[in-house]
């Protein structure tokens, strides 16, 4: 069975029973997300004014289930995603309709106003950390490579780079004609 990873407490922060709490009572909290899926559209570069790269996309995650009857049942949701910095850009260069995608990060809601004037929301999935999942060309077969890539630290450091199944950089040396998929 799944579990939640263990959490260090938070330095000063005083412990109430099996809870971290902090001095006014309010809990600590998280956001985060972690979906396997296929991309529904090929991922959409574009560039901020000030020169920082982000893309967007969605990916279908399905659920499927038997109901009382015992007739099977299928449920797909769309997630949509967004990716900044280099990660963006490795998204746009190797991902594709139909390619399976791990993605970790956190739920954000935005606001905005539609032509109307009726306030939206619209909510996304900020990526932290994507890995490839299955061959290069996976969008039309069951490959068993695998490639990553996730930023040096979360708080928007430089990026690590890719890294496939052995866990080194994408410059190792080697040419792609070297990689088992």
């Amino acid at each position: 069975m799944w579990q939640l990873p263990r959490i260090p407490p938070l330095a000063n922060v005083p412990r109430t029973g099996n809870l971290t709490t902090y001095k006014d009572g309010i809990m600590a909290s998280i956001n985060k997300v972690i979906l396997i899926g296929n991309l529904g559209k090929d991922p959409e570069l574009k560039y901020t004014p000030s020169g920082a790269a982000v893309t967007n996309f969605s990916i279908a995650t399905t659920d499927k289930w038997k109901d009382k009857d015992g007739n099977s049942q299928e449920r797909t949701e769309w997630h949509n995603i967004v990716l900044w910095g280099r990660t963006a850009e490795v998204a746009k260069e190797y991902l594709a309709k139909g390619r399976s995608v791990y993605i970790e990060g956190r739920i954000q809601t935005r606001t905005y106003d539609d032509k109307d004037g009726n306030k939206r929301y619209f909510t996304e999935v900020v990526g932290e950390k994507m890995q490839f999942l299955g061959g290069r060309d996976s969008a039309s077969s069951s490959g068993g490579g695998q490639s990553s890539y996730a930023p040096a630290n979360a708080g928007g450091g430089a990026p690590s780079g890719p890294t496939g199944p052995s866990g080194q950089g994408g410059s190792n040396g080697s040419s792609d004609d070297d990689l088992p998929f």
